[in-house]
């Protein structure tokens, strides 16, 4: 059966693999997307399959334009199936002590705020048909925090807890809501803001993005309020 699948910032580095991974599944994607010239690769390399993507441009710390994209979905669509809440940020090296007002605000608008004004506008809509998939992309560093990372960690621990929320207000209806808790992932920026890193226990987006399908399946119909590690073999 074809889902419709809303994915936040759907084309970042992760974004863009969790995309692929529901496209390849046959689902329906909605993605959000900040840069145009990003939306457009993810087009080009879904290929064949881009007939089943859209892409709304959107400030997911927005109450307003989340209510609105939400909107335009259902109506484009019906309904709302999965929401892969992938969009975030990290700011670190600072600790606590010198950790200013605007880097922790920023940190949990965009890793817990946006999760939370997402999931408010898609609850109604699964709760009324008794369907629906939540997956949040919360870290592991938010279990096992690193100097200097407290806002970041403290967002990402946040999610969990509302993940785990989600999870219990819906279950009787068969809204399941679950976290997935990524290591350090090998992409782009990492790589470029991390030079002289060993990148050999990096997880790849796509395998973060396999476990997120798998949390959306009807293979993971009894997986409710899990905060999965994603650390790799050797993490």
């Amino acid at each position: 059966m074809e889902r419709v699948v809303l994915i936040t910032g759907g084309t970042g580095a992760l974004g863009g693999a969790v995309a692929a991974a529901f496209l390849e599944a046959g689902d329906r994607v909605v993605v959000t997307y900040r840069k145009e010239r990003e939306y457009a690769s993810l087009r080009e390399s879904a290929a064949e399959r881009s007939e089943k993507l859209s892409g709304v441009t959107a400030d997911v710390t927005d109450p307003a334009r989340v209510t609105s994209l939400v909107a335009g979905v259902v109506e484009a669509h019906g309904r709302v199936d999965v929401l892969a809440l992938v969009a975030g940020g990290f700011a670190g090296g600072v600790p606590v002590a010198e950790t200013s007002d605007d880097v922790w605000d920023r940190m949990i608008s965009l890793n817990l705020t946006s999760a939370f004004i997402c999931a408010r506008a898609v609850m109604p809509g699964m709760l009324e048909r008794g369907y629906g998939r939540i997956v949040t992309v919360a870290s592991k560093g938010a279990v096992t925090p690193s100097p200097g990372a407290a806002a970041y960690a403290a967002s990402k621990a946040g999610l969990i807890a509302l993940t785990q929320a989600l999870a219990a207000e819906g279950g009787a209806r068969n809204v399941t809501a679950n976290a997935v808790l990524p290591s350090v992932m090998d992409t782009p920026a990492n790589r470029k803001a991390m030079p002289g890193a060993d990148t050999s226990s990096w997880v790849m987006p796509g395998r973060v993005a396999s476990v997120i399908a798998f949390l959306a399946s009807p293979a993971a119909d009894a997986v409710n309020g899990a905060a999965v590690p994603v650390y790799g073999a050797r993490g």
